[in-house]
């Protein structure tokens, strides 16, 4: 079966790893890819936005099935194109993707379905939201309404930090017109978790937890970044958890879309936030998270072409999916000034050292003269597998010592205290 995967970065290089393993593998194809997708497939010159191009391009590759990595071509109706055109492919639609493209879309959803989430309001008025605002008790987080790949979140800690926010997105349009509308919520507290389920509309697979750092500094400091590393299964989700959640969260959200006439296929990711009141929705995603990927699809033991494509035909329950007891932990390496400004063009060295038990997925990387460069902000995940965290932590560690480029930092507190 030939494949294709849309996207360019570490988790696209992880779901193309995943599904090479699948004995129904043929031909591989990334679209546009990295350094790393092209050592076990063909990167095709075509923007992961540029939708008709992408159609194109699978016809002409004889494709058979599609997965999209990222949110943008989901928004914006990849689903929908391909399956106008008979083509098979993984993931929601552009009317199901508002569950991750507009959070006032999902606020509502769950607030008319009963789905537990933070208190909020949604305002396309900068000058009601500044007067709600200033009402309001702080702690309180201003979203962007829609896709600002990961940094349209402000956790504010005083009203001026809100009101700054606010002015950021609906004034000085920081983040465009994602900004056009704000939900700001209250501030909830507990443990972060970050929990997925593949879903046909109808059935739902056993899900999967992982945790993942979003600062680019150690002990949770310095700017927002789009995740500096992962680990996963975290040491306190038991069985009795994720039946909480799928019975509380996942069930009901899928319920929702489909009365809501938008069923959701593909991957559902759940941001939640584990309160003393039980967990409660921080955030949906359309798709797979990065940097979760890299370190939940190493632990899958079933096909992954096997469960992409049951998902596709609405036969999900035909797949008995299983995941590993193995632990995995997830280091990104990152250019120096990321999130800022960063050079682009350097040499890396190491990738061909790297130990056994650890796993190296590109995501800024880019080939120049028979050499591997970077090309972006976050350039590699390093992935550690072991028996238990502290064994894949150390894995992870002694790989990413052992890759170097002019400027490279990572986190040294990646599942330092995972519990």
């Amino acid at each position: 079966m030939n494949l294709l995967v849309i996207g360019s970065g570490a988790r696209e290089h992880a779901i193309l790893a995943a599904l090479k393993r699948s004995p129904q593998a043929g031909c591989l194809f990334a679209a546009p890819g990295n350094a790393g997708t092209a050592a076990i497939a063909t990167n095709l010159p075509v923007g992961a936005s540029d939708i008709p191009a992408l159609l194109a391009a699978a016809r002409q590759h004889a494709v058979e099935l599609t997965v999209v990595g990222p949110e943008t071509p989901l928004a914006e109706g990849a689903v929908d194109c391909f399956r106008e055109a008979g083509l098979a492919i993984f993931g929601p639609t552009r009317a199901a993707a508002r569950i991750e493209s507009s959070k006032a879309f999902a606020k509502e959803l769950m607030q008319r379905h009963g789905i537990p989430t933070a208190a909020s309001r949604s305002f396309d008025s900068h000058e009601k939201a500044v007067a709600y605002v200033k009402a309001q008790e702080t702690p309180m987080v201003v979203k962007a309404d829609g896709l600002a790949a990961g940094k349209g979140v402000v956790v504010a800690r005083t009203r001026e930090e809100a009101l700054q926010a606010l002015e950021e997105c609906m004034v000085r349009r920081a983040f465009g017109d994602a900004g056009e509308r704000v939900v700001v919520e209250e501030c909830l507290s507990g443990r972060e978790v970050s929990v997925f389920a593949f879903t046909d509309g109808e059935s739902i697979s056993p899900l999967v937890a992982a945790c993942d750092y979003k600062r680019a500094q150690d002990g949770d400091q310095g700017p927002n970044t789009g995740g500096m590393g992962g680990y996963s299964p975290p040491g306190f989700w038991t069985p009795a958890l994720a039946r909480q959640i799928e019975e509380g969260i996942i069930r009901p959200t899928v319920r929702a879309l489909a009365q809501a006439g938008a069923p959701y296929t593909g991957v559902l990711y759940a941001g939640l936030m584990l309160t003393s009141q039980g967990p409660q929705v921080l955030e949906f995603n359309c798709r797979l998270g990065d940097p979760e990927t890299q370190v939940v699809l190493p632990r899958l033991e079933t096909d992954l072409v096997e469960v992409v494509e049951a998902v596709c035909k609405g036969e999900l329950h035909r797949v008995a999916l299983r995941w590993s007891q193995q632990a995995c932990v997830g280091v990104v390496v990152a250019s120096g000034g990321y999130p800022g400004e960063y050079r682009t063009g350097l040499h890396i060295s190491g990738l061909e050292q790297v130990p056994e038990g650890a796993l190296v997925f590109h995501a800024g990387t880019a080939t120049s003269d028979g050499s591997v460069v970077t090309s972006g902000g976050r350039v590699l995940t390093v992935v550690g597998r072991g028996r238990d965290l502290a064994d894949a932590r150390q894995r992870a560690y002694a790989a990413a010592k052992r890759i170097t480029f002019q400027g490279a930092f990572y986190r040294t507190d990646i599942a330092a205290v995972a519990v």
